[in-house]
């Protein structure tokens, strides 16, 4: 009698409730019989604010306030991992302003503060992923990795983290970013490395949320030829991608919301920081894709996305025009395929804004919001778009497919068990193509 491939025998388990998966599925099992040889390995990116970041203070920083010079000489330290920590040492303050970047306008890039100096830790590790909000659901990929784990993969050998300093948008061709070219240069050499050490496998990479767009134009960014020899395929799940999206629209005007965990911290008082990101500006509604309907509405005013730089003015965010125009203007309109296997997949079925009532005109108070469909996050209209615009293009077509989870959230899809068990069926599949 023929044996079952052991990939089958993983996609039967993953569809058995947890506990019975657990009890066939022991970790001993995992540990002892798993052969990672048959998986190819993976590089998984997460959403925003899960990698760390470290500092050093040179003698170029002028602080603010002389306790925020404490750590000057003293080297690295962790300025981005548990943000509980900032109040405990009063450090709000001084977080606040050594996380700033400062747009540089004849580079047309951005800047640390000056006299600061940072850099991503454990690169190449998925335990370089920390969770800064403290509450029960974790959601900087770990149960997207526990599951990993128990299909066979391992951090550092078959599987990979490769965390990114959120604080800056990948580019699209022709665009500089000092950040970004050597993180490229980085994640080459980790796939490289990764393929070559497991006997020439090409390589599946992953990215939720933010971690997708970083995802998706670093592999835009590589050559044709490398992405051939090195990339098996591509996962972008609920990215936020340039077509855009209501809720930077909400973070620029009101502050952010839902993604940064400061304790004490409001999201008005961490506005100046988070405007000071070039992530602030990006992923703003697309005129391609949003049209002239209104996606803000003020007693005087509508804005549609074809009048973003008024509105940047009208929230008080003037010095954000620039680099709109010259940095994300570009990304709205650069819509190459990566032209690798690419499974696009997305919650549907949220109430997710598309549109933003500040009737007084006031942007430092919540808006009311009007809802459409989507994962609670990205809007339905720039999935579509995506879908249409990767179906369209002859050098994506046979290895683009689109999965919409009804009822999964943006977060949820990676976190819910039910929605979770969907992104993996996807993953064993690849694994078992022989192509």
């Amino acid at each position: 009698m023929a044996s079952i491939p052991l990939v089958v025998v993983q996609l039967l388990l993953l569809l058995l409730p947890l506990p019975l998966r657990e009890h066939l599925w022991s970790s001993q099992h995992r540990r002892n019989d798993v052969d990672a040889g048959e998986l190819h390995p993976i590089i998984v990116l997460p959403g925003v604010a899960c990698s760390d970041l470290e500092a050093r203070l040179t003698e170029a920083y002028r602080p603010s306030a002389a306790r925020c010079g404490a750590m000057k000489g003293k080297g690295w330290f962790p300025l981005w991992k548990n943000s509980s920590d900032l109040s405990t040492h009063r450090y709000n303050e001084c977080f606040e302003e050594q996380m700033s970047l400062v747009y540089d306008p004849v580079a047309n890039d951005y800047r640390n503060f000056p006299g600061v100096e940072t850099r991503v830790p454990y690169f190449g590790l998925v335990k370089g992923y920390h969770q800064k909000w403290p509450f029960d659901k974790p959601w900087c990929l770990t149960p997207l990795i526990r599951a990993l784990e128990e299909m066979g993969y391992r951090d550092g050998d078959n599987m990979h983290g490769a965390p990114y300093d959120f604080r800056h948008v990948p580019p699209v061709p022709g665009q500089e970013s000092q950040v970004y070219s050597r993180y490229y240069k980085e994640f080459m050499e980790l796939v490289e490395a990764t393929s070559k050490r497991h006997r020439k496998k090409k390589v599946i990479i992953l990215g939720h949320s933010h971690g997708g767009c970083v995802a998706l134009e670093f592999v835009r960014n590589t050559p044709l030829a490398w992405r051939k020899e090195y990339i098996k395929h591509l996962f972008l799940v609920t990215p936020t991608l340039s077509a855009g999206l209501l809720d930077p629209v909400e973070n620029l005007a009101t502050g952010p919301h839902n993604l940064f965990y400061v304790p004490g911290a409001t999201e008005l008082s961490l506005r100046p920081m988070w405007r000071s990101f070039e992530t602030s500006i990006a992923n703003l509604p697309s005129p391609a894709v949003f049209g002239r309907e209104p996606i803000v509405v003020t007693e005087r005013r509508n804005y549609s996305a074809y009048d973003m730089e008024d509105l940047l003015a009208a929230v008080g965010f003037g010095d954000g025009i620039e680099p709109f125009r010259r940095r994300m203007v570009a990304r709205m309109n650069y819509l190459e395929a990566p032209m690798v296997p690419l499974t696009y997949i997305n919650g549907v079925g949220k109430r997710t804004p598309r549109q933003l009532v500040y009737w007084d005109g006031n942007f430092d108070e919540a808006p009311e919001r009007v809802y459409g469909d989507g994962d609670g996050i990205v809007n339905l209209v720039t999935m579509l778009a995506f879908d249409e615009e990767m179906r369209r293009q002859l050098g994506q077509r046979g290895q683009f497919k689109s999965i919409k989870v009804e009822n999964a959230s943006h977060m949820g899809i990676l976190m819910d068990e039910w929605a979770l068990k969907r992104v993996m069926k996807e993953i064993l599949e690849v694994n078992q193509d022989s192509s």
